[in-house]
């Protein structure tokens, strides 16, 4: 997608609403009832410095980058209301790429809990929010989590809704293994 493009896009994404009413529900323990709900998590390792290094990975967007998304813009890290574009090319095909617009509700970054939700934006195939949390628990292991709770919105998402969910799904067992790479990497 040419620069230009892409900025009029992203611009236009800052100026929208996100889809959905119940932003920031990601934050609680219970997801909104009337969506596709869900919740994985991957064991990374114990104490402070995983914790620490999964989380600077976590709010550098590398759970997206590291599972073949391009960010825009680029070098920000996850923070409360900003836009990004997240980029996808379709397996087999090198256009169109598919440009995701998601807005940053909600960040953490506390002695046991690092990360951050996005919520969707008009664009979205889906209408919804995805969190990525990093914890320590009280014994000192440390999780990487990712919980979602998403519709579908677009025409073609409904039309192939087998292959979108299964997609979905995907995408998410591609972000823990990405964050668990990054962890185990010296």
């Amino acid at each position: 997608m040419p620069p230009k493009t892409l900025h009029r896009r992203h611009l236009a994404a800052r100026a929208a609403a996100p889809t959905y009413p119940e932003v920031g529900a990601t934050a609680s323990a219970a997801l909104p009832a009337g969506y596709s709900r869900l919740r994985r998590r991957v064991h990374l390792g114990r104490g402070p410095a995983v914790l620490e290094r999964a989380g600077a990975y976590v709010l550098g967007w590398g759970a997206q980058l590291g599972s073949g998304f391009a960010v825009y813009p680029t070098a920000e890290p996850a923070a409360p209301g900003a836009t990004v574009l997240l980029r996808l090319a379709l397996p087999g095909l090198r256009l169109p790429r598919l440009v995701i617009p998601c807005r940053v509700v909600w960040t953490v970054e506390a002695p046991d809990r690092i990360g951050f939700a996005y919520g969707t934006l008009p664009g979205h195939p889906e209408r919804g929010e995805e969190s990525f949390t990093v914890s320590m628990d009280a014994d000192g292991e440390v999780w990487f989590e990712v919980a979602a709770f998403s519709r579908l919105a677009s025409w073609y998402a409904r039309l192939g809704r087998p292959v979108a969910l299964t997609l979905q799904h995907l995408a998410i067992e591609r972000y823990l293994r990405a964050v668990a790479r990054a962890v185990d990497a010296p």
